[in-house]
């Protein structure tokens, strides 16, 4: 017997027991409809977000570059920097 022939042999044996096993599953089309369809699927209810308001700071924020490269970071530089490189963050 040649490997050819061992390989159809087992590929062959596969087949048939898959055959037996799916002859096997008494599982019907309407049970497995039913199960999933017969849930209810109710939205969860979110509660009402209160409105945070920012803390107040003594220095307002610098304005950065915001450059986006193409890793998705952002420059961390002064808004108009006179640099030509960016510094990510």
């Amino acid at each position: 017997m040649s490997k050819m022939d061992n390989l159809r042999a087992m590929r062959e044996a596969r087949y048939e027991q898959a055959v037996a096993r799916a002859a096997t599953t008494t599982r019907t089309p309407a049970t497995a409809v039913t199960s999933t369809t017969t849930r209810a699927k109710t939205p969860a209810k979110a509660e009402p977000k209160a409105e945070v308001e920012p803390a107040p700071t003594a220095e307002p924020e610098a304005a950065l570059c915001g450059h986006r490269a193409i890793s998705g970071r952002t420059c961390t530089r002064e808004a108009g920097h006179a640099a030509k490189s960016h510094r990510y963050a």
